[in-house]
């Protein structure tokens, strides 16, 4: 099934349980406070069973990544594509370690890995997404260079794939996670939702080209991840539970939104839905 896709039907997507003792390493993380292991790894397997439920196979990942709770964030070490997943070099030190593991679990899974980045490239999965399947967005900032995006163009582009990069926001510096995801969420192709004062003028002319319209994420649930939401299939979308704004302006525009608790496994770590999540197949 194809994957150079955001938000086609769910069918298969990897995922990675949160473990006791990575949860410790909290503050070397850079994690707002300190989560409660019992509560985040129950919140984990409530929604991973939102992702049973919505059809889709859930792969867990077994190989360990030890003493870094960021893994659970599956998203991000890798970036897939029709013919396989290519392994990323993430720009945050402490997760240099997760590609070989997630690359494990996904040869396992029967995933083919077509191409991995090397130094001084440096990229993270939440700085790029699918518009369409011959079209890449990719952020720069302090987490993905402009290494990370000239490797990654000569993988993508011998297939037939354009990508667009786009200069991220400096916000609050380079101890702080700003992903091009964390102000854009696509819910259908002619549809986002998004933190518009946070969004690259180029990015937002070529959505509009694209004639893809905005639900606007209000100020006061950005902090709170507002704009991290995961396509389960066109205008189904599944979000943390407590932006209730977005969620009643989503619903608005026509999206079928499904929430889950992520107040210990998404808020502390800032990781939504979309991190939690590395889809392999949708269609």
């Amino acid at each position: 099934m194809p994957i150079q896709d955001a938000v086609s039907a769910l069918r298969r997507v990897y995922v990675r349980e949160p473990r006791t003792e990575d949860l410790g390493a909290w503050e070397a993380y850079h994690w707002r406070s300190a989560p409660d292991p019992a509560r985040t790894i129950a919140q984990h397997a409530a929604f991973r069973a939102i992702l049973t439920d919505a059809g889709a196979e859930v792969v867990l990942g077994k190989a360990a990544v030890p003493g870094d709770p960021d893994a659970i964030y599956a998203y991000d070490p890798i970036l897939m594509t029709d013919p396989g997943a290519i392994l990323l070099r993430p720009g945050k030190e402490g997760r240099r370690d997760e590609p070989s593991a997630v690359a494990k679990d996904l040869v396992d899974a029967g995933v083919t890995i077509v191409g991995e980045l090397e130094a001084p490239a440096t990229a993270e999965g939440g700085d790029m997404f699918w518009l369409d399947a011959t079209t890449l967005l990719i952020g720069r900032g302090y987490r993905t260079n402009d290494a990370g995006i000239d490797q990654i163009r000569a993988l993508v582009e011998p297939i037939g794939v354009t990508v667009h990069a786009f200069d991220l926001q400096y916000f609050h510096g380079p101890a702080e996670c700003l992903h091009l995801m964390s102000f854009i969420s696509m819910l259908d192709h002619d549809l986002a939702v998004v933190f518009l004062p946070m969004m690259p003028v180029k990015l937002v002319q070529l959505l509009q080209e694209s004639d893809v319209a905005f639900v606007e994420v209000p100020q006061e649930e950005f902090d709170t991840l507002g704009p991290n939401v995961l396509a389960l299939g066109p205008r189904v979308a599944l979000a943390i539970a407590g932006n209730d704004e977005t969620r009643r302006r989503m619903e608005s525009a026509g999206v079928d939104v499904r929430v889950f608790p992520g107040d210990e496994l998404c808020r502390k770590g800032d990781g939504g839905p979309t991190c939690l999540t590395r889809p392999l197949a949708r269609g």
